[in-house]
């Protein structure tokens, strides 16, 4: 997962003195750092990227704004506190997977992501609660996807799209393929979330809305209002599913902030995917990166 934090700043220098890795895949350095004003609250930095923040001590505090939304999602499926069955492409530091099972105890979750040694640090320095039914895959999400067991397909009330290579989703997590293939897994009435970063012009989320839309026949967009303008680099949360996403959602979801915030849907969102080309294998492209002041950093290079 990536998020963009306003005025980060990310000092290499600690990285001898915090818990960290060498992801041998990617090559990038995963770095689990403390948050200095929350009392049991981390943060963990890829390649100098921050890409999740979990609070070990009350998981069901979500910090960055698109996972908040998402968390508001999950609030809305099924009853308040009932268990659901959940497939999360990509782990980070389990944030949502700790929410759920914070806020829905029993829940069935698997987890996909392909560095093995992040899944390990994470494990050993921010370990998951021993009753969570929390099942890790090792691999790449698309792979592994495809691979799922039988019983898994048609199964999944929530599937969390959020797959990172240090700031960027790889191309290959972006077509009409995949996200055919991860609608194989919902539920019926069952919830795709895809954690897309774009910039100016939102050219590559609106395609990515586009094919999500091709693939389970109903789509929202969430998020800060000014992203969703087009105006900055950010999160938008595209929430997918192959039945009509309840109309009773929307002013929740607003409701619940962060502020000032937008969902969209129906004619408004055809208006804002405004043609954008369904994205293909042969066609995909990673996400745009973000400008080199999003992350700030001292020391090094």
């Amino acid at each position: 997962m990536v998020v963009v934090v306003s005025a980060w700043v990310w000092d290499p220098r600690s990285v001898t003195d915090l818990p960290s890795a060498h992801l041998k895949l990617s090559g990038f350095h995963a770095v689990i750092e403390p948050d200095r004003w929350v009392p049991g609250a981390f943060t963990l930095i890829v390649d100098g990227t921050p890409q999740s923040h979990v609070n070990v001590d009350d998981p069901s505090e979500l910090f960055f704004e698109y996972v908040q939304r998402i968390g508001h999602v999950i609030d809305q499926l099924g009853m308040p506190g009932e268990p659901i069955t959940a497939v999360h492409l990509g782990a980070g530091a389990f944030t949502l997977p700790r929410y759920i099972h914070a806020t829905r105890p029993g829940s069935r979750q698997q987890v996909i992501e392909l560095e093995m040694e992040l899944v390990d640090l994470v494990r050993a320095r921010l370990p998951l609660p021993k009753q969570a039914s929390i099942r890790v895959r090792h691999g790449d999400a698309r792979v592994v996807v495809e691979k799922l067991p039988p019983g898994l397909r048609g199964s999944a009330d929530l599937v969390v799209v959020d797959v990172f290579s240090g700031a960027r989703t790889p191309a290959h997590v972006t077509s009409i393929e995949f996200y055919s293939e991860v609608a194989t897994l919902l539920a019926p009435g069952g919830v795709v979330a895809v954690n897309v970063a774009d910039g100016p012009g939102l050219a590559f989320a609106r395609g990515q809305a586009a094919t999500l839309l091709s693939a389970v026949g109903e789509v929202a967009a969430l998020a800060e209002t000014q992203i969703l303008k087009g105006r900055r680099f950010g999160n938008v949360v595209l929430v997918g599913s192959n039945q009509p996403l309840p109309l009773d959602w929307m002013p929740r979801l607003l409701a619940g902030g962060p502020h000032p915030s937008k969902v969209i849907a129906g004619r408004e969102l055809a208006d804002w995917i405004a043609g954008a080309p369904i994205v293909t294998d042969a066609t995909a492209i990673p996400s745009p990166p973000p400008a080199k002041n999003i992350f700030q950093t001292r020391g090094g290079s």
